[in-house]
């Protein structure tokens, strides 16, 4: 009995040994993240190209870029959950045009900024936004505008600092008691490993479907992947999914509902991310809400169309 007992478990060691070589094998086919974001990085040809500035914050180099007069209304841009600041382009430029001094940035773990390792949570990115206004002396309240993710980050921030917010933008914001991530994400190491192999890789062909026809916009996906190949990326992502997709939002919402600032809502009727049907959760919530749904567009109604979406934005900030 003794020699069967030591057969199974060399038999049990040896398919755990197998097992886990396997894994690292496919661990290591997925693992895009070989270049480290650092100086050096953002003084490449591709860096360069992007454009922007940086500025050292609490948690590390934020990436951003800041135009128009210094005595104009001040509009703060917020992406969302993985797409850096280019997600803005017809945005930003629309509003540059009209007289706005606009401001955007890469979020913590995205784009061009650090991906410091931390919890990704409110906090990070309250934190985040606090300090990059004030390290740009930017004193004036603001108008500020969040798309995807980026609705619920505007709206802890304006919660938190009502002094500093005049109006607020959503466009698609997610709505709700939070989202419960799949066990697997929950657990360290296998959440970290189906992140590597099974998550991320299909991450730049997803943002295709934020559009209705995503083949209109062969740069803008070319533009996703550059940022995947710089180590922290996935952690990042992973660590938003678990700290900030997590949270209930609803109370803040309706502290923004409560406290009566102007907000201006826009929702693109085919959005398969944050469905159309809960824009009507969120005007109850902010039950002062100026609504605009848009048709032939989906979670970029921006980005679509941006000849519909931006003067509506701009009569909106003009006020």
């Amino acid at each position: 009995m003794t020699r069967v007992l030591r057969i199974v478990a060399i038999a049990l060691v040896l398919l755990a040994a197998a097992t886990a070589a396997c894994a690292y094998v496919v661990y290591r086919r997925a693992d895009q993240e070989k270049l480290t974001m650092d100086d050096t990085a953002r003084q490449s040809a591709e860096a360069r190209a992007y454009g922007g500035s940086y500025v050292r914050l609490g948690l590390g180099v934020t990436h951003y870029e800041l135009v128009g007069p210094t005595d104009a209304p001040m509009v703060v841009l917020v992406h969302g959950f993985s797409v850096p600041y280019y997600i803005w382009d017809p945005t930003f430029e629309a509003l540059t045009l009209a007289g706005f001094r606009v401001l955007r940035y890469d979020l913590y773990g995205r784009g061009w900024s650090d991906r410091p390792d931390a919890q990704y949570n409110p906090d990070l990115f309250d934190q985040q936004l606090a300090q990059l206004l004030g390290a740009l002396s930017i004193r004036i309240p603001v108008d500020i505008v969040g798309v995807s993710m980026g609705g619920p980050i505007v709206i802890n921030f304006a919660v938190r600092h009502p002094e500093r917010v005049r109006k607020i933008v959503l466009f698609d914001p997610p709505y709700g008691k939070g989202f419960t991530p799949p066990w697997p994400l929950r657990t360290r190491l296998l959440g970290g490993f189906v992140m590597d192999v099974q998550i991320a890789p299909t991450m730049a062909a997803s943002q295709r479907n934020d559009f209705v026809r995503p083949e209109r916009y062969p740069d803008y996906f070319a533009k996703y992947s550059t940022q995947m190949h710089y180590v922290g990326f996935r952690n990042a992502i992973l660590s938003t999914i678990r700290d900030f997709l997590s949270q209930d939002n609803t109370t803040a919402f309706a502290q923004v509902g409560k406290s009566g600032k102007p907000v201006l809502l826009i929702w693109g009727r085919a959005d398969r991310d944050v469905p159309f049907a809960l824009s009507d959760e969120v005007r109850r919530a902010i039950p002062q809400a100026e609504f605009h749904a848009i048709n032939d567009a989906a979670h970029v109604p921006f980005y679509e169309h941006p000849e519909i979406v931006n003067p509506v934005l701009i009569e909106f900030l003009k006020r």
